[in-house]
């Protein structure tokens, strides 16, 4: 995906869904929208800020979040703190395939770290340690310093 995306319409919205293998429903596509547009990953409370006021529900908001992310349109990001985050998934911008966050230990703001490349060097026995999916850095951010 491109930068295009970053302001996606509804109809390409309905291209990706249909693209991924997803019906294009009205929520569905409100999530992908949404999504798209934030600069940072989004926890479900997020994005059920903005569009339960708009008439969604927000159970079916979580649905599609998780329907997107298992569709492969949206990543999953663990941060620690029991509350998952998404964002869309792209190929060479800064949502791209591998990208380190930051999760500041104090307010729980999460940020992707773009221009931060994080080199992993794994044991001499790297079999037991298995792959690594996602790099969290945790500290204080500005505010909270």
């Amino acid at each position: 995906m491109t930068n295009a995306l970053k302001s996606m319409t509804v109809q390409t919205a309905r291209e990706a869904l249909r693209a991924a293998g997803l019906r294009s429903t009205t929520s569905r596509v409100a999530v992908l929208q949404h999504v798209a547009s934030a600069s940072k990953p989004l926890s479900h409370a997020d994005v059920a800020d903005v569009l339960v006021p708009e008439g969604y529900d927000k159970s079916t908001l979580y649905r599609c979040l998780v329907e997107l992310a298992d569709a492969g349109l949206l990543a999953r990001l663990d941060a620690g703190d029991h509350a998952w985050r998404f964002e869309l998934k792209g190929d060479d911008d800064e949502h791209g395939p591998e990208h380190p966050h930051f999760v500041c230990v104090d307010c729980g703001k999460v940020t992707c770290l773009q221009d931060v490349e994080v080199k992993i060097t794994p044991p001499k026995k790297a079999a037991a340690m298995g792959a690594v999916t996602e790099v969290v850095l945790k500290g204080h951010c500005k505010e909270c310093q």
